[in-house]
């Protein structure tokens, strides 16, 4: 590995300082972006009891609150349960609006990673043409620097394309992910506040 380094030139630490902040973010979305921690599946059911037995004082619905992204959606719902109902959707909304902001943390990142590294490649494909051409004279080229002036440009771009394939991937997968877990969330949101509704009417 060291020798491929080697080859690529200097060129080539860009990419590895990319792609390590890469693998770095793709991690800590995996990790934070858990079903059990951001859309724990038995906490609407347990809202429902909180409801139900009139226990939602302001310590529950803090801790409601701290329990994960979907657990400050529904507390949302809770503390605004005697107001209007298009008081109480506007605050789900705006509540749902920083919810998802803080999903897709780090995602425009890894998306500028898939975008910048096949550029920074290709920065290192001009750089070993530079190699490539420096090593003509009149008197005859140099074979070694001909040979390094390749290599710097192959490999760049080699692992330009490596860094931004699985960047690009995660991107994607992450974004779906989020986009599935605020649309559970908004129908939670909504079966608790038509509940709540239901029972303001009565």
């Amino acid at each position: 590995m060291l020798e491929i380094i080697h080859a690529a030139g200097w060129p080539i630490w860009l990419l590895v300082a990319t792609s390590v902040l890469g693998l770095a973010l793709i991690i800590e979305r995996f990790l934070s972006l858990r079903s059990k921690q951001v859309f724990p599946r038995r906490l609407p059911g347990q809202v429902l009891e909180l409801l139900r037995q009139k226990n939602d004082n302001p310590e529950a619905v803090l801790r409601l609150a701290g329990n994960s992204p979907l657990g400050r959606v529904l507390a949302e719902v809770l503390v605004n349960r005697n107001e209007s109902n298009v008081y109480r959707l506007a605050a789900i909304e705006d509540v749902g609006k920083d919810v998802a902001h803080r999903l897709n943390r780090y995602l425009p990142a890894l998306a500028t990673i898939a975008v910048v590294a096949p550029l920074m490649g290709l920065f290192g494909t001009v750089v070993g043409m530079i190699e490539i051409f420096g090593s003509y004279n009149p008197a005859g080229g140099d074979p070694a620097q001909l040979a390094r002036g390749i290599s710097i440009a192959l490999y760049n771009t080699g692992f330009g394309i490596i860094i931004a394939i699985p960047a690009l991937i995660f991107h994607r997968y992450f974004r779906s992910r989020v986009d599935h877990f605020l649309h559970q969330m908004e129908r939670e949101a909504n079966v608790l506040n038509r509940l709540i509704g239901r029972g303001a009417a009565q």
